[in-house]
């Protein structure tokens, strides 16, 4: 998810010398059998059958029951977040439009139909809400606490457009939740580390990639790192010119050569032994670019506060912009900090605006309308094969 995530946007794209992995995401050319989109669905309809394994369970209330309960929740609100977002149109195109399948019980022999987009959002905020209660204990950066359940929330309700409510919940984060933003002197050193966190530094939620738990030669890591066994994915041009000289995220994407061309590589996940790079899944740094976003447009002066508390940190210049040019300001402050975290489609798509590459793209792959049928995934023929009442509700195109 996180490849894709940039991939079929303009940060990510697939060198000349690469091994043929997520091809057609860069060339928008999948189809129903596709392997990544289908197990995008089953691992996220998995996590969602152990989280509610964990939910319904009988086990008389603890504090340490609360806790994994909680955690649960929040496990199964991320889950149907990343499956809302890649296989149904984003909310602010219609939140009455088919999402995807809400199953909170355990039937085996349910054959679910597709629920709206706004019932699925309402059941992730409901389960967040139920986390945040429930989760009193924080144990480090790969395990689901209070306040990274907040902030999941603070992201999702930016999605809905609901403004209001996602400034609140990152506010909450901010002033309460106890976490420290990377700053310029420790930023270089916080992406080379690849342990799991316990000091609260910046690392709210993350997918632990520790020695034993990896996916090895096909880690995150080993498909950025060019000291790894592929690197086949790299850094788009455009991009990398956004960054100014100044700004310490410039030096997570050293320039070389690659298959005779000149390339911009990405050292953002450089750990490929032992503890593996993990992946990121929120940041104290996005939780400030969501306060500053939903911000506008009535409070321009906070946005801009919330905004700069992260370009001050990255060494960048100010941003002192009004207006319009204000939310793509920070629309494009959110392309820098995020960037190969996975963000920068779903950033697009809630925008609902085309995808537009430079040269480093194929060329018949370098603008793709938001009207584009291939814009969200489709549901896995193994899915509709298997499952009556989903059948009639593919994705039109499919």
């Amino acid at each position: 998810m996180p490849i894709i995530g940039d991939m079929m946007a303009d940060n990510a794209y697939q060198s000349a010398l690469n091994t043929n992995r997520y091809t057609f995401f860069q060339t928008y050319q999948y189809v129903v059998t596709d392997g990544n989109a289908a197990g995008i669905w089953n691992t996220g309809y998995t996590v969602i059958l152990r989280a509610n394994n964990i939910i319904n369970s009988t086990i008389a209330s603890s504090p340490a029951v609360d806790q994994y309960k909680g955690e649960a929740y929040a496990l199964r609100a991320l889950a149907y977040f990343n499956l809302v977002r890649f296989f149904a149109k984003p909310y602010s195109d219609n939140p009455a439009g088919l999402g995807v399948p809400i199953v909170t019980t355990y039937n085996p022999d349910n054959k679910p139909a597709r629920n709206t987009v706004a019932e699925v959002y309402a059941l992730m905020i409901d389960d967040l809400n139920k986390a945040y209660s429930l989760m009193t204990q924080y144990t480090n950066s790969s395990q689901f606490s209070k306040y990274a359940a907040k902030a999941l929330q603070a992201k999702i309700y930016l999605n809905m457009g609901d403004k209001a409510n996602a400034r609140t919940a990152a506010l909450d984060v901010i002033n309460n939740g106890g976490f420290t933003a990377i700053t310029t002197a420790n930023h270089a050193a916080y992406w080379a580390n690849s342990a799991i966190r316990t000091d609260r530094l910046e690392t709210l939620m993350e997918v632990s990639s520790d020695a034993v738990a990896n996916l090895s030669f096909d880690a995150l890591s080993y498909l950025y790192s060019q000291a790894g066994n592929y690197g086949d994915i790299v850094c788009s041009d455009d991009l990398y010119n956004m960054f100014e000289t100044g700004d310490v995220r410039r030096a997570l994407y050293p320039t070389g050569t690659r298959a005779g061309l000149p390339t911009v590589f990405v050292n953002k996940y450089p750990v490929i032994s032992g503890d593996l790079s993990d992946t990121k899944v929120i940041r104290l740094s996005e939780v400030y670019l969501i306060a500053a976003e939903a911000s506008l447009p009535s409070n321009e002066t906070d946005a801009r506060t919330y905004v700069n508390f992260v370009t001050s940190r990255r060494g960048a210049s100010p941003i002192i912009s009004t207006g319009a040019q204000l939310l793509t300001d920070i629309m494009n402050e959110r392309r820098k900090e995020l960037a190969f975290e996975g963000d920068r489609y779903h950033d697009v798509q809630r925008m609902k605006a085309d995808v537009t590459r430079g040269t480093n793209y194929p060329s018949a792959a370098r603008s793709i309308a938001y009207t584009n049928f291939r814009r969200i995934l489709p549901i896995p023929q193994v899915e509709t094969d298997a499952n009556p009442n989903i059948r009639p509700q593919q994705n039109p195109g499919y």
